[in-house]
């Protein structure tokens, strides 16, 4: 039951109306109750055999969460930092077993072999339990927020399973943290018109940038993975589509998560702020995948960075590398993924080795309010680096990945590409409303949802809508699963 369906649509039609009985009205502990039963349903719908995982995991982190707080309170330190290192192990045990088991035994053997000591490994058949890294990630953070004592543990367990599992978010993110949305679970939420109003706004947004562009773009850039004999300029076309693929489709389920949040009345922390503006790498992983980088940057980067501090610059880059190996190990255990955050890491090198390392300045604007010359370069450089990178990304093996670089620079570049996967006037449609997104964000790039039709009233509201729901209807694709499901 993915989030765009009409199985959904009628799930969350009765959860809405449920949810904001009149019983429900002053009562946070039916609303709470409610939100866990329909959150647990979701889940099933999409994994029924890991719902003992993630009741298990959940039961174990409320219980450790509390023994915590318990032994803080005694002034136990060695207690307390033998439970929350026994948290962070736990989590890191359940992403190693389900993620990685298959992928390092499978990589150990490989090594023997090729040093000559053949070994035999069966594959264990691991099912990944969907949406495993969103929110084993929660249950860390939570430890590690109650250890630095920043946070309360939680005291009511509907709570606190109602923040894990919560069922817009549970299956590709966005990452709260529990200093966040726990106490919003703790309030009473009402029906509010204002938050209904852009709640709704921003799935429709979310929707359209998933079914009219990340659908519509999908058969031409998978074709390419698939077809060794297209032009050269099919595939560097393929790749520079691809950064739009998947922010279309990413984000575009994160606005969904964030306004199904909204009309429960519930804030969902932001996932995504206008990345291809971004003038450097540094920049757009401030603004790609917001929740995750300030996980790994709160949780891993920072402290790596104090143990390294006596490196100066150099402990600055070792950790900047660790850390973005990591994320890119996050997506998945395959190298390509290791190749792609080390070469995301490697990029940051020249940033750090800058005098002006850390200062953020405003992209200048020129005339019809468009960025000035060289801030249009830094933004067009970023963006091919990081279209560059996104080919090991997506690519299955590290071989197929150097297989499609060198198909990118057969001779035929220099010819025009051929869509194959999509149809010629579709793509000719379908690329103008790339463009004029673009725009869209661009010219409403201080706001949290850049819809165009925000401030409109009247009869340009309802045109607005309109056109988007006609977008949606005429030119969205046949709708596929989410790319981040798999992660």
């Amino acid at each position: 039951m993915i989030v765009n369906s009409l199985g959904f649509l009628l799930f969350f039609t009765v959860v809405f109306i449920v949810y904001y009985l009149p019983v429900s009205r002053g009562n946070s502990k039916f609303q709470n109750s409610w939100l866990f039963l329909s959150s647990y349903v979701f889940y099933g719908f999409a994994d029924w055999k890991m719902i003992p995982l993630l009741l298990g995991a959940t039961v174990v982190f409320y219980a450790l969460g509390l023994w915590l707080k318990r032994a803080i309170k005694r002034q136990n330190a060695k207690a307390a930092s033998a439970l929350t290192t026994l948290g962070i192990v736990l989590g890191v045990c359940i992403l190693l077993y389900f993620k990685y088991l298959n992928f390092f035994a499978e990589s150990f053997a490989n090594l023997l072999s090729a040093i000559g000591l053949g070994v035999t490994w069966t594959t264990l058949h691991i099912v990944l339990p969907i949406g495993v890294s969103f929110f084993t990630f929660k249950l860390i953070s939570y430890i590690i927020e109650i250890h630095r004592e920043h946070i309360e543990p939680c005291k009511d367990f509907i709570v606190f399973a109602s923040y894990i599992a919560f069922f817009p978010t549970i299956l590709s993110g966005p990452i709260d943290r529990p200093g966040h949305f726990i106490p919003q679970l703790k309030s009473v939420r009402k029906l509010d018109a204002e938050m209904l109003t852009r709640g709704g706004q921003q799935i429709l947004w979310g929707m359209f940038k998933k079914m009219v562009i990340a659908d519509n773009l999908m058969g031409i850039i998978n074709s390419t993975w698939t077809i060794s004999s297209m032009s050269g300029s099919t595939y560097v076309l393929a790749a520079l589509l691809y950064p739009v693929q998947l922010y279309a489709d990413f984000s575009g389920y994160s606005d969904m998560a964030i306004g199904v949040g909204k009309m429960l009345g519930l804030k969902v922390a932001p996932n995504f702020k206008h990345p291809f503006f971004a003038k450097n790498i540094a920049e757009y992983w401030r603004r790609w995948h917001m929740t995750l980088t300030g996980w790994l940057t709160d949780y891993v980067f920072t402290p790596l960075n104090i143990a390294f501090r006596n490196l100066q610059k150099t402990g600055i880059i070792l950790a900047t590398i660790i850390n973005f190996v990591l994320i890119g190990f996050w997506h998945g255990a395959n190298w390509t993924y290791g190749l792609f955050g080390l070469y995301h890491g490697l990029l940051f090198i020249p940033l750090i080795l800058n005098p002006d390392w850390g200062k953020r300045r405003k992209i200048k604007t020129g005339k019809f309010d468009l960025p000035v010359f060289a801030d249009a370069v830094r933004m067009g450089t970023t963006y091919l680096l990081v279209a560059i990178g996104l080919v090991l990304f997506k690519a299955d093996t590290v071989g197929s990945a150097w297989s499609y670089f060198a198909l990118m620079g057969q001779p035929s570049f220099f010819s025009l590409p051929k869509f194959i996967g999509m149809d010629n006037a579709v793509f000719l449609i379908v690329f103008p409303i790339i463009i004029a997104s673009l725009i869209v964000d661009w010219r409403n790039r201080a706001k949290e949802c850049p819809l165009f039709f925000e401030n409109s009233h009247g009869w340009k509201a309802v045109l607005s809508y309109a056109l988007i729901v006609a977008a949606i209807y005429f030119l969205g694709a046949e709708s596929s699963s989410f790319i981040y499901f798999k992660f």
